[in-house]
């Protein structure tokens, strides 16, 4: 017997260490980039049981379709799509127990908690990450066109003049609250940069001059209201416009659109970062070869790091064999051309040359952007491009003090009522209850220990479940204890009752408990948010529960009675 119960002992030793092991505070490493731009290596103390929403604070996001330019297609689908991609995007942004999940059939609802940058988050989230590799017109098909395009925007009644004071006017109504301050130009002259000054001869020559390159077009009286507007970059199909006329090219490039002017296969797209040529700054616009040669669907991997060379951010992705095949076919016949990688419709940095067939792997350079950047990049891109754009509905934001509060009352209500099975427990069953109460300590060590090895969140509706297990683990025991004083009841000894109470009453400790617990399963697999966090803690509880009450209230009877050989009566 005694050999029995020093197993037993060792095995509730071991489980105990193991739970106070996994609660024991951790030093995580974490690397960043500081303001000198060199990565550190800092270290962070993180508790092992992490607190949900509700708790710690965090934020909501409401996320429908943005179909504010054109209907989506097939919307439903799009939902369940884009709920994929931003499943894998937050998943691997790291967040601990986010909540991704759809509401109802158009909207998706995404709560992160604990979240320390919630701006990096939403770009994370919203953005689309469609990836293209797409060539540079170096047949000049949109240089060509210009004149035509000039002739018929003339034609038409636009000019930088009627066309700057339309997007002026339409920035002054969507911002009425920005109001200018005394001596500021106003909202016309900001995006015209000064009628009188700019628009004249003697400017564009100035412009053209600091930009080393000639007007695009090839009408040298400059009279057409786009042309003038477009300084040749340093390759085929490049164009640099000074930043203050940007949005009027991008106007009357849409006004282009409408009249169908531009050639068949070409597609206009922004630069993303600027340039600086002189002391102006401009912005590079790139005539492309609509088609692309392929596209971010056939990318499998993408990994972000420093170019050693340049200590810049960069990204380096990898092709399916399919892909990597597409990939060296179509490179291979444009060697010393110029290719463009476009993402989200933006180009990134200046196209580079192919100088040799590339297969399944590549390098998209950001420029000036930092590490995270790429990160974030390579993070949306392994994830995948969203069907459609999404736009933020609702937004809510839980604070640090909420969840303090909240923690406080959960506290409150689970102390109130643990106290209370305590005094309900030794006050009626005496030194019965009182060794249930010692195995009920061990019971919320096993549960929370249990929460923290498998990494769970502990929410207030998990605080409920634990709670509620309590109970449970007190009713196993009153199972036990009742059945022992039937057992006392028929005359028989102390050690043939406790034998018999826990034998008769293991059927239905088992069956109660495991009904109990396939319920909780059916919560945590079909539930979500919460209810997931309840279901989680219960099931946990009910394991920790039925060992406390099965194996560790067993135990101590074993040492009572080793210690009482002669037992006669039993305090029940």
């Amino acid at each position: 017997m005694l050999d029995s119960i020093r197993a037993r002992l060792i095995v509730i030793g071991i489980l105990a260490a193991i739970s106070v092991f996994s609660l024991w505070p951790r030093d995580v490493k974490i690397r960043t980039r500081g303001s000198d731009g060199l990565m550190h290596d800092t270290t962070e103390r993180r508790v092992a049981l992490k607190e949900g929403l509700d708790l710690q604070g965090g934020i909501h996001l409401g996320l429908e379709l943005d179909q504010s330019k054109g209907k989506v297609p097939n919307a439903a689908d799009a939902i369940d799509r884009a709920l994929k991609v931003i499943r894998t995007r937050i998943d691997e942004f790291g967040v601990a127990e986010p909540l991704v999940q759809k509401l109802g059939s158009s909207r998706i609802i995404v709560e992160l908690p604990g979240l320390k940058d919630p701006a990096r988050a939403k770009a994370i989230v919203q953005r689309s990450a469609f990836l293209q590799f797409e060539m540079t017109d170096k047949e000049g098909l949109f240089r060509r066109a210009l004149p035509g395009m000039d002739r018929a925007l003339a034609a038409a009644g636009v000019s930088e003049r009627s066309v700057g004071l339309a997007v002026a006017d339409s920035a002054h109504r969507a911002a009425p609250a920005a109001a200018a301050t005394p001596g500021a130009p106003s909202s016309v002259e900001q995006i015209l940069g000064g009628a009188k000054k700019d628009t004249s001869r003697a400017a564009r020559r100035d412009a053209a001059k600091a930009t080393g390159r000639d007007t695009a077009s090839t009408d040298t009286t400059l009279t057409g209201p786009l042309s003038p507007l477009l300084f040749q970059g340093g390759m085929p199909g490049e164009y640099l416009i000074a930043q203050e006329k940007v949005a009027i090219v991008s106007a009357m490039l849409r006004q282009v659109d409408s009249l169908r002017l531009m050639p068949r296969g070409i597609v206009m797209r922004w630069g993303a970062q600027p340039l600086s040529r002189g002391a102006r700054g401009y912005l590079p616009l790139y005539a492309l070869i609509e088609r692309p040669i392929i596209t971010g669907e056939e990318l499998t991997d993408a990994r972000a790091q420093l170019d050693p060379l340049t200590n810049q951010a960069v990204v380096n992705f990898t092709l399916s064999r399919r892909g990597g095949r597409t990939f060296e076919r179509e490179t291979t016949k444009h060697v010393n051309d110029n290719m463009a990688i476009v993402l989200d419709n933006l180009v990134q940095s200046q196209p580079p040359v192919i100088r040799s067939p590339i297969s399944t792997r590549g390098q998209i350079e950001l420029g000036s952007s930092s590490l995270q950047d790429a990160q974030d990049l390579a993070l949306v891109l392994k994830a995948g491009a969203l069907p459609a754009p999404l736009q933020i509905v609702e937004e809510r934001t839980v604070g640090p003090t909420l969840g303090r509060d909240s923690i406080h009352d959960a506290t409150i209500a689970a102390t109130v009522g643990v106290l209370l099975v305590i005094v309900i427990m030794v006050g009626y069953y005496r030194l019965a209850g009182l060794l249930a109460v010692c195995a009920l300590v061990l019971y919320v060590l096993f549960t929370v220990g249990g929460l923290s090895a498998l990494d769970a969140t502990l929410t207030l509706p998990g605080v409920a479940g634990f709670v509620l297990s309590v109970g449970i683990a007190v009713d196993a025991n009153v199972l036990i204890f009742e059945r022992i004083r039937e057992e006392l009841a028929l005359g028989k000894s102390v050690r043939l009752a406790i034998d018999a109470g826990y034998k008769m009453a293991m059927n239905a400790i088992v069956d109660s408990n495991v009904s109990t617990i396939l319920t909780a399963m059916f919560l945590f697999q079909f539930g979500t948010g919460p209810v997931r966090g309840f279901a989680a803690t219960l099931i946990i509880g009910i394991i920790a529960s039925m060992v406390t009450a099965i194996y560790v209230t067993r135990t101590f009877y074993m040492i009572y009675l080793e210690r009482r050989p002669g037992l006669q009566t039993l305090s029940i």
